[in-house]
């Protein structure tokens, strides 16, 4: 299984000839090349994370591809036809099992709405919980790290790794942070792996990662 990071939040798992894509948003370069989608997972609906054009550059691909996401994003996307998960739901999309976590984004400011959100575990080894850091409760191989956004300081960072203790990591959520604070927040998140002996790999757009 490879993992392959795209800008900022969108991820795209592969088995195969088979794919799964996560998040697929505004902060993410077109998606026009992508063929054997058997599935689309959108953690939230905030615009970062999936937008209408990148779904339909998707699906004009790969018309039967399955699209799982949370109440508050299939009410926020009725021209798509999507299947509602929530947290303590287990798909199975051949060549992938996916199960849910987690139900909230996590606080932005007690002004702003907080939406639906749910984390997903691809086939017992890779884990990315969108924007929250729901705990998934069992071992992980490869974890998604969230390092720049407004809901989120770098020591809540660190607790989450060093309490999800992943064999692997790498960084996402990064389209908000200059190079500078890439750097520094890849540090941290490398520190909190190591110490609890994993790896850090500080993947950047279209690199990947054997699982």
């Amino acid at each position: 299984m490879k993992l392959t990071k795209y800008e900022h939040s969108c991820m795209v798992i592969s088995k195969g000839d088979s794919s799964l894509v996560i998040d697929p948003g505004a902060y993410t370069t077109p998606l026009t090349d992508l063929d054997g989608v058997v599935a689309i997972v959108i953690t939230h609906e905030h615009a970062d994370h999936w937008t209408a054009e990148q779904l339909t550059r998707i699906l004009d691909r790969n018309k039967e591809a399955r699209i799982f996401a949370p109440a508050g994003v299939v009410a926020a996307a009725a021209d798509f036809t999507m299947e509602t998960v929530a947290g303590g739901d287990a798909v199975e999309v051949e060549p992938f099992s996916l199960k849910f976590f987690g139900e909230k984004h996590a606080v932005i400011h007690s002004s702003i709405p907080v939406v639906d959100n749910v984390a997903v575990l691809v086939d017992d080894e890779f884990y990315y919980a969108g924007d929250s850091f729901t705990l998934p409760g069992v071992e992980v191989g490869t974890l998604a790290v969230p390092i720049g956004a407004p809901w989120l300081k770098i020591g809540e960072v660190i607790d989450y790794v060093e309490a999800i203790k992943p064999r692997r990591s790498f960084p996402v959520h990064e389209a908000v942070l200059s190079a500078i604070g890439k750097n520094m927040a890849n540090g941290r998140v490398e520190a909190a792996t190591v110490r609890n002996g994993g790896e850090f790999f500080p993947l950047e757009a279209q690199e990947s990662l054997d699982m």
